[in-house]
């Protein structure tokens, strides 16, 4: 599912507010990050995550694969920080981001 410009563009609003909720260091996507990454995608839809390598390329190779680990959609990259999108079956009205942050 390819998201559009403008649908970026709202997610990006949303997730600026975003604190970072999972954070990858350099041992990688380990079976407790995706556990916890799984979860907060099912819980929030829409979350922050902090990858703390250093190297440019190290950082997009361990986003790319938490990306597709999770199943979850890219929406943005900057420096540390990046936006993923993973829409639930059945949001959850109080902690879907998507939900809450609709008309922020």
């Amino acid at each position: 599912m390819a998201l559009s410009s403008a649908q970026k563009k709202d997610l990006k609003r949303i997730g600026h507010h975003l604190k970072p909720i999972v954070i990858i260091s350099e041992q990688g996507v380990s079976e407790g990050v995706l556990t916890e990454l799984d979860r907060a995608l099912n819980d929030h839809e829409l979350i922050k995550i902090r990858v703390t390598v250093s190297d440019r390329e190290a950082k997009q190779a361990l986003i790319a694969d938490a990306c597709k680990q999770s199943g979850a959609e890219l929406v943005q990259v900057i420096g540390k920080m990046a936006i993923l999108l993973r829409r639930a079956k059945k949001p959850n009205d109080n902690l879907s981001n998507l939900k809450r942050y609709k008309d922020f």
